[in-house]
């Protein structure tokens, strides 16, 4: 399947659940390879409530608050996967806030479809520049695979963190 295959459309809020399943399925088998990547008091402090309750609550805060800046992927369609966009024009910026893929469509030309509709979206709006943020742990790799193929060059940042209980 080629991405000449996928329809982009922007985001009706009628998909919003949908779109929730579809982006804990999507990132199901990366939470588990980052628990064991990062340190543990770093993993609990982010998730108490388990990966999935903050990743549905994040989300669903995106699709509800900025449904404007979504578009869904659609193969016969169903939706298979969808994008955020947000814009920061005070430094001629696009960022891919949100992406993910239904799982079995992975590998397909999806993300690659959204990709270029988050590059359409920014370049129109003026912006000079596209961004998206992954984790460097080894559930992501597939994550920067993607983004490297598709043009983005890794900025070196590092992010470290610090254990403020006592006696630890």
């Amino acid at each position: 399947m080629s991405n000449r295959d996928v329809d982009v459309v922007a985001y009706d809020p009628r998909l919003r659940g949908q779109m929730l399943d579809l982006a804990i399925r999507a990132w199901a088998p990366v939470f588990p390879r980052l628990k064991s990547d990062v340190p543990g008091f770093v993993y609990d402090a982010f998730y108490p409530d388990g990966w999935e309750a903050r990743q549905r609550s994040d989300v669903a805060a995106v699709l509800d608050g900025e449904p404007e800046n979504v578009d869904v992927a659609m193969i016969d369609g169903s939706p298979v996967g969808w994008v955020c966009t947000r814009l920061h024009p005070e430094d001629s910026m696009g960022e891919v806030y949100v992406i993910a893929v239904e799982p079995a469509r992975q590998g397909e030309g999806v993300a690659k479809a959204l990709l270029e509709c988050a590059d359409r979206r920014a370049r129109r709006a003026g912006m000079r520049m596209m961004m998206v943020e992954t984790g460097d742990d080894s559930g992501h790799a597939p994550a920067r695979s993607l983004y490297e193929r598709g043009g983005f060059v890794r900025w070196p940042v590092a992010r470290y963190f610090k254990d403020l209980r006592p006696g630890l």
